[in-house]
């Protein structure tokens, strides 16, 4: 191609691109104006003539007061300070029973007493202690031992003198029950013995099928434990 006639077509081109970009600013410059005019010429939304009255709320009609923040805080701040939770606790403080205390004999008793019309016997008796750890003493009962080699309660026959026989005589012996005894005043920690004295006494009632009677002849309930265990 000849080099004027290249030279003539690149200035051409170059003309009909800034015509085009003329072209095209004028025509954008007037779609904003449009635009603006548009925008200016719509209704604030909120206002009465641009939202349907059925989308209005209509406060007159509510069942409910609406208050400022300002108020809300103040009337919490007036109930907090009002003594309510105050006369809440006194009330609730009013309806808590005391714990309850029940006057302890020196030494308190409780029975095991068999379901079986003929007794335990005496066999079944060692194998039940043996089982609870409990050891024969020189007093021929079962007695708890302690760490220390000192006796924390012990266990005697219902049937005087409370003793149990050793040896031969044992398939021979039958009781109708047997008697737990606790001396608690002269214990450091009478509670922990008091519970170990209740879980021997129910492992003791469970191996033999026993009946556990209270201090007063009435069947053992956890209430009374509770009680006891309390006073202590």
């Amino acid at each position: 191609m000849d080099k004027e006639l290249l030279r003539i077509v690149i200035i051409t081109t170059g003309l009909l691109v800034i015509i085009g970009m003329i072209l095209w600013g004028y025509i954008k410059g007037r779609r904003a104006e449009k635009d603006l005019d548009a925008l200016e010429n719509e209704q604030v939304i909120g206002s009465s003539g641009a939202v349907n009255d059925s989308l209005k709320l209509h406060t007159e009609r509510d069942d409910f007061d609406i208050i400022s923040l300002g108020s809300a805080k103040h009337t919490l701040d007036t109930d907090e300070d009002s003594g309510w939770d105050t006369e809440f606790n006194e009330v609730f403080d009013d309806d808590i029973e005391p714990d309850p205390r029940v006057a302890l004999p020196d030494i308190i008793q409780f029975g095991v007493i068999a379901n079986d019309a003929e007794g335990f016997n005496g066999i079944d008796l060692v194998l039940a202690f043996g089982m609870a750890d409990l050891e024969y003493g020189d007093l021929k009962i079962y007695e708890r031992v302690n760490k220390n080699g000192d006796v924390d309660y012990g266990v005697a026959c219902m049937v005087e003198p409370g003793t149990f026989p050793e040896g031969e005589y044992l398939a021979s012996f039958t009781c109708p029950g047997i008697v737990f005894y606790l001396q608690h005043q002269n214990l450091e920690d009478a509670q922990t013995v008091f519970d170990d004295f209740v879980d021997t006494i129910k492992t003791v009632a469970n191996e033999l099928d026993g009946v556990i009677w209270d201090h007063q002849r009435q069947p053992l309930t956890e209430a009374t434990i509770q009680a006891i265990r309390q006073s202590l």
